[in-house]
């Protein structure tokens, strides 16, 4: 094996958080490096380099923001035409080969896939007791790295048994989608094999959040019979809907009742930086939906007016549903509900709605330190809620459709929703299977979902303005991928 160097800040320690245990990334600079061949020669290498492999997921915190600026749910927003420029690429539909949120996915979801890969190519260098479960964990990261890149990019390079060296970057073209889909499979199928149904530290892949994950890669391939009969393990898990839907996104409701797998997030570490500010420990995407230069004496914290909710779906929620309170923050209305807060802000300058994203708005003392970098409000990945809706759609879809069972399924979630049972929905075949799409739009508004529900059922061209078909089911490959490893382009992005 070739010397590489790791520095120690691609590992982890696990850090008390509020009252919860989150993985935080531990960075104690420059100074002291460790060399591959010299690591994982006992059990604490190992479990701090997996601690590792999941610190990548919290760089991905432009990827839910993405899933809903590219739908109907909301617009970039933001100060003007020129800032947060990713996201005003993509809600214009005018995304190229440079957009760096476009190109931050990408490497980010690579250095996940490579971290695994050094695990894997030294899964036999030191044996302990637990290690298997531990590398159900790392297959099940892989294949979470994986997915993100081929729903995004369609064609994404593929290898698993080593990580890559600069001198690999020509060696490996664009794999088909189908191959990238079977090794996710694999991977899934084998974390499922050795993971536990709980896992004691919260954060960490259990088997059911595997199911999970490997039933919505079933449903983004059509496979809706094996959809079914996977979703279906987790249905009868130990989850269950939380009465208040506002209170799952609050902090008290992080890693609870109706959480399948969460991506940790933490204000308790000093390791942010302004050159690279998605990549410390607090979550960025809290900040930037924040309202304008905030004042007053509100739960809420200012933030920078970006990813502003739609009108459109606004109106989408109808008369005493109450995820709409929860989704959609209409500021003025706020404001004069709520005197006493003597609230002033900014109207966001570009793309105003007078919406906000309440979900993951900023609130009062969940950040510290470099404020705007460090909040710490966990990503929601899967809920029970998601969960039970792709069971229905796979129900729904089936070779032999249970329509009955997706109805349970859906109403479940209605239910919640309105505190009834005056809301049922009694319809069936393909009349089900759009209500079944509506209700993920409700459900899960602002969690990042959206862009990729309506590309795979086919509706995003009847639902997004500038989408164009054969084109913007995918994103363009990073230019420096097609510069350096030759990869080739997106249809379209030339």
């Amino acid at each position: 094996m070739k010397n590489y160097k790791y520095f120690i800040s691609l590992f982890l320690v696990v850090s008390i958080a509020t009252g919860c245990e989150k993985f935080v990334d531990y960075d104690p600079k420059e100074d002291f490096q460790i060399t591959a061949d010299t690591y994982l020669t006992n059990e604490d290498d190992y479990q701090k380099m997996v601690i590792g492999t999941y610190s990548p997921l919290q760089w991905l915190w432009a990827n839910p923001v993405i899933g809903d600026i590219a739908s109907d749910n909301s617009v970039s927003g933001g100060e003007n035409a020129t800032d947060q420029i990713g996201f005003q690429q993509i809600d214009d539909y005018q995304s190229n080969s440079t957009n760096a949120n476009l190109t931050e996915a990408w490497r980010a979801c690579y250095e996940g896939i490579n971290r695994a890969n050094y695990l894997h190519e030294n899964k036999d260098k030191f044996n302990f007791v637990g290690k298997d479960a531990l590398y159900g964990q790392v297959y099940f990261l892989r294949a979470y790295y994986y997915f993100e890149l081929v729903r995004m990019f369609g064609d994404v390079p593929l290898f698993v048994d080593k990580r890559l060296s600069v001198s690999d970057s020509k060696k490996y073209s664009r794999a088909p989608k189908a191959d990238v889909y079977k090794q996710i499979e694999l991977d899934l199928t084998n974390a499922i094999a050795v993971l536990p149904n709980v896992n004691v530290e919260k954060g960490r892949a259990t088997k059911f959040a595997a199911q999970a994950l490997l039933g919505k890669v079933l449903l983004y391939q059509g496979k809706f019979d094996a959809a079914a009969t996977m979703l279906e393990n987790v249905v009868k898990g130990p989850f269950s809907l939380v009465p208040n839907f506002g209170n799952i996104f609050l902090q008290a409701g992080e890693n609870g009742p109706e959480s399948v797998f969460e991506i940790q997030y933490s204000n308790a570490s000093p390791f942010y930086d302004w050159s690279n500010p998605g990549r410390g420990q607090g979550n960025l995407a809290v900040q930037i939906c924040g309202i304008r230069n905030l004042t007053g004496t509100s739960p809420y914290s200012s933030g920078w007016s970006t990813n502003l909710p739609t009108k459109n779906l606004a109106d989408a929620y109808a008369a005493g549903d109450t995820r709409k309170a929860v989704t959609i923050l209409d500021i003025e209305a706020y404001k004069t509900a709520n005197p006493s807060f003597g609230i002033t802000y900014k109207v966001a300058p570009y793309k105003n709605t007078g919406l906000y994203s309440q979900k993951y708005m900023p609130r009062v003392g969940e950040t510290s330190g470099q404020v705007e970098l460090n909040y710490l409000n966990n990503f929601r990945t899967i809920r029970y809620a998601d969960v039970l809706l792709m069971a229905a759609e796979a129900n729904n879809r089936a070779t032999t459709p249970n329509d009955s069972k997706a109805q349970e399924y859906l109403n479940r979630v209605r239910k919640r929703a309105f505190g009834d049972d005056l809301h049922d929905i009694s319809a069936t075949g393909t009349a089900l299977r759009q209500a079944i799409w509506d209700e993920r739009r409700l459900e899960l508004a602002m969690e990042g979902d959206r862009f990729f529900d309506l590309v795979r059922t086919g509706q995003a061209a009847s639902k997004i303005t500038g989408f164009t078909v054969g084109k913007n089911e995918l994103f363009p490959i990073p230019q420096q991928e097609v510069d350096i490893s030759g990869l080739k382009q997106n249809p379209g992005y030339n």
